[in-house]
């Protein structure tokens, strides 16, 4: 339906499904589900919520996050729609003298990324190849992988971060602010310091060194990836975060736990760190998958697995 009043005046909608919108085709609806296209829109968004006392949940590419069963109460604001890029080579003071650099809006897809990053043959296409979601969930999770190359993580090729953030319940007022990376707490899996708000755009760069050898590098990983993890089922991504000297996947496995399933999600046979939807799973079938897994390890090492996965 479409909703005019002082603050909003883009399309509304009710109980939308958001199981569709995640990578696990997990969860339940919306209860009030908004997807706005610029900046002017997602401040209307922000503010309306605010002035309607309502909850908000941003959703961007939906790749590591489980929504509950029941749904979601309040505001979803997905970030789908809020996509772009733009590219420029700009001067730098040390060799090689010049930089690439990206600004993109928070819902472009990290393949956008990739692709612009190999266009140049530039190092950041090789992890960012096989990473999941969109720029901003890149920044609030500081992706990354576990090879030893470099760069391997978001902190390591962001500039700035602009966030979004409504001033105060009084005055309703919304500022747009920029954190440089230095602002930012960066840790792994994990930035913080730019919150309380939502990253709008981000800016990013890599020195201007070319790597004639990049574009075979990134074919080989995606293969192995393809390999090595369950692609052809919907899934989050890695579901634990690797403890200190630990992989997560090895101690899941050597737990006797690949293949093992609760209701329709299963440990996948293929990656011990992915959780599979094999058709109807719940997103109570994986809270307690999750929970039996932790229990098993910390049974059988002593190790705390913490998970990757947001439960929103």
């Amino acid at each position: 339906m479409e909703v005019a009043g002082p603050t909003l005046c883009m399309k509304l909608e009710k109980q939308v499904a958001l199981a569709p919108l995640t990578w696990w085709k997990i969860g339940g609806p919306a209860e009030h589900f908004i997807q706005p296209r610029d900046q002017e829109e997602l401040e209307q968004a922000l503010q309306w919520a605010q002035s309607q006392s309502w909850p908000v949940t941003v959703l961007g590419g939906g790749s590591n996050v489980l929504i509950p069963d029941e749904g979601l109460p309040g505001l979803v604001i997905s970030l789908r729609e809020l996509r772009g890029l733009k590219s420029e080579i700009i001067p730098q003071e040390e060799p090689p003298f010049q930089r690439l650099c990206i600004t993109a809006l928070a819902g472009t897809p990290k393949s956008d990324l990739t692709k612009v990053f190999l266009e140049h043959k530039l190092a950041p296409a090789l992890f960012l190849c096989g990473l999941p979601g969109d720029t901003g969930g890149g920044v609030v999770m500081n992706a990354g992988v576990s090879e030893s190359i470099q760069p391997r993580e978001f902190v390591e090729i962001v500039d700035w971060v602009e966030v979004l953030r409504i001033n105060s319940e009084n005055s309703n007022e919304a500022s747009l602010l920029r954190f440089a990376n230095t602002d930012l707490r960066w840790t792994y899996r994990h930035s913080s310091g730019w919150q309380p708000g939502v990253i709008f755009r981000v800016s990013l760069s890599w020195p201007l060194q070319p790597q004639e050898n990049i574009m075979s590098e990134v074919k080989l990983a995606t293969r192995n990836r393809l390999k090595k993890q369950p692609l052809n089922w919907p899934s989050c991504g890695s579901v634990f975060k690797n403890p200190e000297g630990y992989k997560a996947g090895a101690l899941i496995e050597q737990s006797g736990l690949k293949g093992f399933s609760i209701g329709q999600a299963q440990v996948s046979e293929l990656h011990s760190n992915f959780i599979i939807n094999r058709g109807g799973a719940t997103a109570k079938d994986v809270r307690s998958l999750i929970e039996h897994i932790q229990n098993t390890v910390r049974d059988k090492f002593a190790v705390e697995l913490q998970t990757e996965v947001r439960f929103l």
